[in-house]
């Protein structure tokens, strides 16, 4: 049997992709050069629902060649000041939620929870405006995150350094 001509002519301005598996490998192989993200952990002594009361300043190796040691350092003072603000703050709000827990059925809790969740909030802040001011254009994305402890299965919050990916600029969308 013959096609008809009305299949013919409905095909005729029918668009087709084009599938190109070599474009996709090289798609599929500068996703996977972005390294993994920089992890800094706590390094205080005292850790309120998993928020640690500082951050270490040590500049870490695997961000050489990306971003100065004093930019680093000045970044992590500023986060280290909001938490210096805050906890202490805090932990006496935990300690009175705690004396009096058995009383209110965990309701005295609740404002330690608010501050704990506004502190995070604010560090949130602080990165924003240092990754749009700062670290956005030098490929880098500074951002608060949980992870597990090494040592227990408690989670805590660490800050996580991503490598932005470079767009391929010589390939047309």
């Amino acid at each position: 049997m013959a096609a008809s001509p009305e299949s013919n002519m409905a095909d005729f301005d029918a668009i087709y992709e084009e599938e190109d598996d070599e474009e996709r490998a090289i798609e599929d192989s500068l996703v996977s050069l972005v390294p993994e993200p920089v992890v800094i952990r706590g390094a205080g002594n005292m850790t309120v629902f998993g928020l640690s009361n500082k951050f270490d300043t040590e500049f870490p190796p695997t961000l050489s060649a990306k971003v100065a040691p004093e930019e680093f350092k000045a970044t992590i003072l500023r986060i280290n000041s909001v938490l210096r603000k805050t906890l202490p703050v805090n932990v006496k709000w935990l300690f009175c939620g705690c004396l009096c827990c058995c009383c209110t059925l965990g309701c005295s809790l609740w404002p330690v929870v608010c501050l704990s969740k506004r502190t995070r909030h604010s560090i949130e802040k602080v990165l924003d405006w240092e990754n749009s001011h700062l670290y956005h254009k030098l490929g880098l994305h500074w951002k608060l995150g949980k992870q597990r402890c090494d040592s227990n299965s408690m989670m805590e919050y660490v800050l996580l350094i991503e490598f932005i990916p470079k767009l391929a600029i010589h390939r047309p969308d």
